[in-house]
């Protein structure tokens, strides 16, 4: 039995099903999972000694690689301070100054402590502005676990089974009404008939917890017109594409304005944070300057901060940081979609920059339900394969791939190698 196992099983006597998060248990993919003791760079090594080339990037923030130098001694240094003071500090002043400099819609900001929080946050500060309650997601799209979100949701739901969750009242999801991603039509008929109660409409500009599913051409711009002719905000949860696509996330990527933006760990280096922001009409109605009421004991915590100041401020003063990585990833993804099809396969390889995906399906995918039409079984097989050749990318057919800036053109194309040597193993 390996260590990992041990601590699987171990691990399952304390943790309800072995892991901290759902998709961690590699239950869907009928693997045990591997824990991981150290990472650096574009690698991470688990309790067993084995080494990975790492795609999941703890789910996107390790934009720049594991333990990156800068942000490392920027945490150093701060833990050395004090490691939380429930006060007010200057980092949280700093980071605020730097989000509002590159993000143009956002005029405010206040720090949480999750994309979750962010989210339930955003949502609050939207009906408190408008005085309505209905608010308006996508199929497939996931916004965190609050109860109001937990409705067709993607991410981990999805490879669980599970389509709601238990512990949810009806009352708590009764307000928020579901479209289908892509499809204007459906934002439309939701709108006519009862656009005078929606507070919001939220969106992952790039839905990116169905697999990768990019947005058709005229779908956001679509939205921005939307919400405008009914009164409606328009928040864009980009707590996986925000500093991803660019320094001013897809935003900036598609040239859409959103009204509020929620932010999760990327601007933490990878530490547990989360971010909303933007108009300061709305965000001036958040406590203690207006009646919406949200805190949070350890929001801005000053290590956190710290990690993020120093990666938000690489990423900024790198030149041709985001082209460089958005051309890797272009040429990565578009190999293996030629390794793919050279080899007869129907699966989908859906990417934009440095997020990707293959869908085992031979469908195109461009929503929720056609990302079910993936063999999960198939992909299953996939993911072993290249587990055991050392590629570590999610253990899920609905996460996304993730490239980092550590990742060198030679590591990539032996990645490339290892999915052409899957794929004449499954021709065989």
């Amino acid at each position: 039995m390996t260590r990992s196992e041990m601590l699987f099983k171990e691990a399952a006597r304390f943790i309800p099903g072995g892991v901290n998060s759902p998709v961690r248990a590699f239950g869907s993919v009928g693997e045990t999972p591997r824990f991981i003791a150290s990472a650096k760079g574009a690698y991470m090594t688990d309790v067993d000694g084995n080494t990975y080339l790492d795609f999941v990037g703890s789910w996107g923030p390790m934009i720049l690689g594991h333990s990156h130098p800068a942000v490392l001694d920027a945490v150093l240094e701060a833990c050395r301070e004090g490691l939380s003071f429930g006060a007010a500090t200057e980092r949280e002043v700093e980071m605020a100054e730097l989000i509002c400099s590159l993000v143009p819609s956002i005029e405010m900001v206040r720090m949480v402590n999750s994309g979750t929080e962010a989210v339930m946050s955003a949502i609050r500060a939207a009906r408190g502005f408008t005085g309505r309650s209905k608010i308006v997601k996508f199929a497939g799209c996931y916004h965190g676990h609050s109860d109001s979100m937990l409705v067709k949701a993607g991410s981990g739901v999805m490879t669980a089974g599970i389509p709601d969750s238990a512990g949810v009242p009806e009352g708590c999801t009764r307000d928020t009404l579901t479209a289908v991603y892509n499809d204007l039509q459906s934002v439309e008929d939701i709108f006519g008939a009862c656009g005078a109660e929606i507070a919001a409409v939220i969106v992952e500009p790039v839905a990116a917890n169905m697999g990768v599913v990019l947005p058709e051409e005229g779908f956001l711009t679509g939205l921005r017109r939307i919400c405008d002719e009914y009164g409606a905000l328009l928040i864009f949860d980009e707590v996986i594409t925000g500093f991803r696509l660019s320094l001013s996330g897809a935003q900036g990527y598609f040239g859409v304005r959103p009204d509020l933006t929620t932010f999760g760990k990327i601007i933490g280096g990878g530490m547990p944070v989360g971010a909303y922001g933007g108009r300061k009409d709305v965000m001036e109605l958040i406590a203690p300057s207006g009646p919406v009421y949200q805190a949070g004991t350890l929001s801005g915590n000053p290590v956190a901060m710290a990690a993020g100041l120093a990666q938000l401020r690489l990423l900024r003063d790198t030149p041709d940081f985001y082209e460089e990585l958005n051309r890797k990833g272009e040429v990565f993804f578009e190999n293996i979609k030629k390794a793919v099809r050279e080899a007869g396969k129907p699966w989908q390889v859906n990417h934009i920059g440095s997020l990707g995906c293959i869908f085992f399906t031979d469908s195109p995918v461009e929503n929720y339900a056609q990302a079910k039409t993936a063999d999960t079984k198939a992909f299953a097989e996939y993911f072993s394969w290249m587990l055991g050749h050392g590629i570590y990318v999610a253990p899920s057919q609905f996460e996304a791939m993730f490239l980092s800036s550590a990742m060198t053109e030679e590591e990539l194309a032996g990645a490339q190698e290892t999915l052409k040597e899957y794929l004449n193993k499954s021709q065989a």
